[in-house]
């Protein structure tokens, strides 16, 4: 069976553990990366195997590559997926998918009108903790769910990475970390019909931390939390009429561990799958078998559940004054 031929856009940190999780793929070949510095591409494809390096994002569209998954800052994401779809493309982009809506519906336009493969690397959602958590509301175990609480902080080293505070960079807690409180209660809540934020802003304008309150069409409610001024919990709690889910630190990872109680209170550990890897290996496998099937969305992860989530996230940033100028705001 022939192989997808992997390209990687941008060499940093997220780069890395996603090429390091493509090794664990079967089908899947680590085929050329490209770095806008040709030191740091060239070292990057030697330590994961890539067998091209390049120090141009458009020769990297221009090789023969399959699929390109776009690990830049996402300040930058809707140029270079958007570079990607220009040259037919297909795109896996790392969260947050853009800035705002408008800048994401121009992407997904393109890519629905020239038929290109296009979806965003929400990890998560892939891995088989997420699954198995559906399974158990879905088995109606903790009845009606009523309330979520969600949060993601660290203490952030000081002076703190760039792409935490700049805006050119789409800096702020609420798109970088914050993003995942608010995916787990979208994701099984649906579109909230109020939202509320509160933050504390960097001198840029962007949030060092955030708080927001959600409500949902059937009286659900939702707290979540991110931050760059400590460490927190990372844990999250979905609460239903007859009992309770508890995710472990961190519960939008691979590591995390699932804890169920009913009425009685009594906890009760549900064991999940473990295999090698940080967990990036099963998005890229679900990839693979949408491109083999001629997908050009997600079934799992559509572009519409990724305009939904943006979306929020918009009506969030608009609740407490977070703005991106450059994203026409």
């Amino acid at each position: 069976m022939k192989k997808i031929k992997w390209g990687i856009l941008g060499c940093g940190k997220i780069a890395g553990k996603f090429s390091s999780d493509l090794k664990l793929v079967e089908g899947a070949e680590l085929f050329a990366v490209a770095s806008t510095d040709a030191e740091r591409a060239n070292a990057f494809a030697k330590q994961y195997g890539f067998l091209q390096a390049f120090n141009s994002y458009t020769k990297l569209c221009e090789s023969d590559v399959d699929v390109i998954y776009v690990a830049t800052p996402h300040g930058f994401h809707h140029d270079h997926v958007m570079l990607c779809l220009r040259h037919g493309k297909a795109v896996l982009c790392e969260k947050a998918f853009a800035l705002n809506l408008p800048q994401l519906i121009e992407l997904t336009d393109y890519a629905r009108a020239s038929s290109i493969f296009l979806m965003e690397a929400f990890w998560t959602r892939f891995l088989p903790q997420y699954s198995e958590l559906l399974e158990i509301i879905r088995s109606g175990r903790i009845g009606e769910i009523r309330m979520i609480t969600a949060d993601f902080g660290f203490k952030a080293t000081e002076p703190p990475a760039r792409r935490l505070y700049d805006p050119l960079l789409g800096g702020g807690a609420l798109l970088d970390i914050g993003i995942y409180p608010v995916f787990l209660a979208m994701s099984l809540l649906g579109r909230p019909e109020e939202v509320n934020a509160v933050m504390t802003p960097y001198d840029t304008g962007v949030d060092k931390q955030i708080v927001c309150g959600l409500k949902f069409k059937q009286g659900a409610l939702a707290s979540l939390s991110a931050s760059f001024c400590s460490d927190t919990p990372v844990e999250a709690v979905i609460s239903g009429t007859e009992g309770r889910i508890r995710l472990t630190n961190r519960f939008h990872n691979v590591t995390s561990r699932i804890f169920v109680s009913s009425g009685s209170g009594q906890e009760e550990e549900i064991i999940v799958h473990r295999e090698q890897g940080l967990g990036y290996q099963f998005e890229a496998r679900h990839v693979q078998e949408c491109l083999k099937q001629g997908l050009k969305e997600s079934p799992l992860w559509s572009i519409d559940s990724s305009l939904l989530l943006m979306e929020t996230l918009d009506r969030i940033r608009a609740s407490c004054g977070i703005r991106y100028p450059q994203a026409g705001e």
